[in-house]
Parts: C-alpha cells; sequence; structure tokens
C-alpha cells in the first residue's frame, strides 16, 4: 500500500512540478540570451545591467511574498472543498494586486536615480545603469499581476496556465531583443545573407524588451484568472475582507519579511561585489545567471511541495503530509546531486557562452565549481520551505533565512572583502556558508518532526 501511495504521490508531484521546471528553464533561457546579448556590448555594459539586478530581485521577491499568503489560503480552501472561499480570496488578490503594483511603480520611479549609489555602481556606469532600471521597471503593476496572478493558479494545481504565459512572454522577450538592442545589420544563414532590421538602443532596447514581456504577462495572467472556473473572481467585491486578509497576511507577513530581508542582503552582498571592480562584477552577474539554471529542479519541487501540503491540509491528511516529505526529499537531493554534477563540469563552456573576457571567465568557473558542491544540500531546504509555506507556518523560515543570510553571508562577506582584503572567490565561500547552514537548521526540523503543523504532527 505504501509503495503505491509514494507511486501515486511521485506521479502527482510531477504533474504538478514540470510545468513550473519548464517556466523557469525558459525564463533561465531569457537571462541567458540578454546576458549573452549584452557581453556582445562589452564589460561595462554586462556589469551595468548586473549592477542593478539584485535590486530587481528584491522587489520581485517581495511581490511574491503577498503570493505565497494568497497560496496557502486558497490551497487549504480548495483541500476541503470549498470553492466559495477560495474565490473570496482571488477577489482579495485581485485588490491587493492593485494596491502593491501601484506602490511599487511610485516607489521604483523615485529611487531609481539613487540605486546606483548605494549600490556603490562605478561612476562611469552609472547613469547607464539607472536608465536601465527605470525603464525595465515602469510597468511594474502588471509585473506584480502576473507574479501574484500565477500564485493563486497554482495553489489550486493549475501550473500549466503561468507556464504558457511565460513561454510567450519569453518570446516576446527574445524577438524584441534582437531587434532593439542591436543597430540593423546583415547576418549569413545557409549561405544566404538576410537582413536584420534594428534600432541599436543597447541595453535599453533590453529594458524595453523584458517592459513589453511584462506588461503581456500582467494582462494574459490577468484574462486567465478571470476565465478560471474555480478561482474566477467575477462578481465578487473587491473592497478588503478581513476573513480573508487576516490569514493571508498572517502567512505573508513573515514571508514577505524573509524575502525582504534576504533581498536587502542580496543588495548589500552586491555592493560589497561591485566595490571590488568591473571584473568581479560581471563574473559574479555572469555566474548568478549560469547558477539559476540548475536550481530549477528545486523551485519545480517547491511549487509542488507548497500546493500538495495547502491540499493536504485543509484536508486534515498528516499522512499524506509525511508522504509528501518523504516521496519529495530524496526526490530532489538526487535531482540536485545532478544538477550540481553538470554545474562543476560545464562551467567553463557555459561561462564562455557570456563572455570574451578570459578573466572573467577564469573567475566565473571558478565560482560556479564552488558552489556546485552545495547544490544537494540547498535542495533540502527548498523542498521543506515548499511544504511549511503550504500549511502557512512561514516564521522559522524567516528566522533561518535572516540568520543565514546576515549572520554568515553579509557578516561574512564584509570580513573578507572589507577587512581581509579578499576578493569574489571568498565572497561566495561565504555564499556556501550560508547554504550549509540552511540544510542544518531545515533538516533539524525535519529530523525531529516539526516541520508539521502541531494539529498534524504524529510521532516522528
Amino acid at each position: 500500500m505504501k509503495k503505491r501511495l509514494d507511486r501515486n504521490m511521485l506521479s502527482v508531484i510531477f504533474a504538478l512540478a514540470w510545468p513550473t521546471m519548464l517556466e523557469e528553464l525558459m525564463q533561465t533561457a531569457v537571462q541567458y540570451i540578454d546576458t549573452a546579448m549584452v557581453g556582445t556590448l562589452g564589460t561595462q555594459a554586462t556589469a551595468a545591467v548586473g549592477a542593478t539586478g539584485t535590486v530587481s530581485w528584491l522587489v520581485g521577491s517581495t511581490v511574491s511574498a503577498v503570493g505565497v499568503g494568497f497560496l496557502a489560503l486558497i490551497s487549504q480552501s480548495y483541500g476541503a472543498g470549498d470553492k466559495e472561499r477560495a474565490k473570496r480570496a482571488s477577489a482579495q488578490a485581485v485588490m491587493m494586486t492593485l494596491v502593491v503594483g501601484l506602490l511599487f511603480t511610485a516607489i521604483t520611479t523615485l529611487l531609481s536615480g539613487k540605486i546606483t549609489q548605494w549600490m556603490q555602481v562605478d561612476v562611469s556606469i552609472r547613469a547607464m545603469a539607472s536608465q536601465y532600471f527605470l525603464i525595465l521597471y515602469s510597468p511594474m503593476l502588471f509585473r506584480t499581476a502576473s507574479i501574484i496572478f500565477a500564485t493563486v493558479l497554482r495553489s489550486v494545481g493549475d501550473t500549466k496556465t503561468p507556464m504558457r504565459v511565460s513561454l510567450n512572454m519569453n518570446l516576446i522577450n527574445i524577438v524584441l531583443n534582437f531587434l532593439l538592442i542591436y543597430s540593423s545589420r546583415e547576418v549569413r544563414l545557409l549561405g544566404l545573407t538576410i537582413p536584420i532590421w534594428g534600432v541599436g538602443w543597447g541595453i535599453n532596447g533590453a529594458a524595453v524588451a523584458s517592459a513589453v514581456a511584462y506588461t503581456y504577462g500582467g494582462i494574459a495572467m490577468t484574462v486567465r484568472l478571470w476565465k478560471h472556473p474555480d478561482l474566477s473572481p467575477k462578481g465578487y467585491r473587491f473592497l478588503p475582507d478581513g476573513e480573508i486578509l487576516k490569514p493571508c497576511w498572517k502567512v505573508a507577513f513573515p514571508n514577505m519579511l524573509q524575502r525582504f530581508g534576504t533581498s536587502l542582503g542580496y543588495v548589500a552582498f552586491a555592493a560589497m561585489i561591485n566595490a571590488l571592480g568591473d571584473t568581479s562584477t560581471a563574473a559574479h552577474t555572469i555566474a548568478n545567471t549560469v547558477e539559476s539554471l540548475f536550481y530549477i529542479p528545486g523551485w519545480g519541487m517547491q511549487t509542488a511541495a507548497a500546493t500538495l501540503a495547502g491540499n493536504a491540509m485543509g484536508a486534515r491528511d498528516g499522512k499524506k503530509l509525511k508522504s509528501l516529505a518523504g516521496t519529495l526529499l530524496p526526490l530532489e537531493v538526487g535531482l540536485m546531486v545532478i544538477s550540481g554534477g553538470l554545474l562543476a563540469i560545464f562551467a567553463p563552456q557555459l561561462m564562455s557562452i557570456f563572455t570574451r573576457d578570459p578573466q572573467v571567465k577564469e573567475l566565473g568557473t571558478t565560482v560556479l565549481r564552488m558552489v556546485a558542491v552545495s547544490e544537494p544540500f540547498y535542495g533540502v531546504p527548498i523542498v521543506l520551505e515548499g511544504i511549511m509555506q503550504g500549511t502557512g507556518r512561514t516564521v522559522p523560515p524567516f528566522v533561518f533565512n535572516i540568520l543565514g543570510m546576515w549572520c554568515v553571508r553579509i557578516f561574512g562577506t564584509f570580513i573578507c572583502t572589507r577587512l581581509l582584503g579578499l576578493g569574489l572567490i571568498a565572497a561566495w565561500g561565504c555564499m556556501i556558508g550560508h547554504n550549509l547552514l540552511l540544510f542544518a537548521l531545515f533538516a533539524a526540523l525535519f529530523v525531529t518532526g516539526r516541520i508539521y503543523p502541531a494539529s498534524l504532527r504524529e510521532e516522528h
């Protein structure tokens, strides 16, 4: 019986995970293409795009935290068979999208000129980086809609719709990159000379391409939500509903603090790396882009974990919750072992895609091979955090991530780079230490059985 249950669980996990994995893969592919195309403009252009990349992640991850609150409530309501409550929550998600989207639009517009100073970006690329950031975040309302509504759809197991919208977004981004980054030119293909029109906007062209893709994504995801049979907010009031917002906020607030705190840590981390010079900034930017591909199995499994854990919580099924964890963890570790091995082997080739600078390539290869060792360990907290998000327990992950980020990564990097005069390799060593600490803390919760809610906890 147990083996059959595990096989059934495995099939459900993959059904939910593979669209998210494909979505993440395509997003990473676009990052690769963006970085490679910008890289042809020179090291300064790569550094200018990368210099504000961490701030971009801060904004996006903070918005995602709002979605986590709705994911927990809707997945639990759906698991309990309460579709009415799920639709009410969907309407509240629309209201929060408007509030958060407009708020972040104002913030990013007002601070676009200051961010490069705070990030200690080199004076020679500061104006370029500021303009790139301003263009990229002009459609923040639409980006907020695409992020939150995608999370709402995933909460009821619909991972294919966000995948399809994301694929279209990525296609738009790639096509516009080719047209907007470079000037008109001729390319040789199969012996033929083909003229390609272009406007030659450089990194601003890359920003415009992404902004247009975000706008499409927000509109498309809104339409899909409105048409969804189990989640459509049509007929519901878009006014604050305390019965819905209170439990959502209880889950979202610690997650928001976690993401904001860790994202702010990434900003501080990137600022210390930017201070090391253009070569370190470019190597860090490219290595981060390369590494993101190899985390894809983890993020796909986390999405499945959060949705299924929420369903089990709503159905009050503790056995299903334990079966989920027991099936996901060995699967995730195995996938991340393979992922880390491939990263270590192909690091030089992957760096070569994005840069011709031998110093940037060598430095990026070194740090990628270092971090490859920690990939299997990082897979464990990714999955367990997903389970805790689905069950609404976001306080422990908040504490763990803040400790890891600020006590290990930031403090360690400050000591290494500012006091000891060490470089990017030492900084990434501190990042690996952060990953290992998260593994130890989450593994301790799992071993003691405290990864599960007290109401569903059995003898472990």
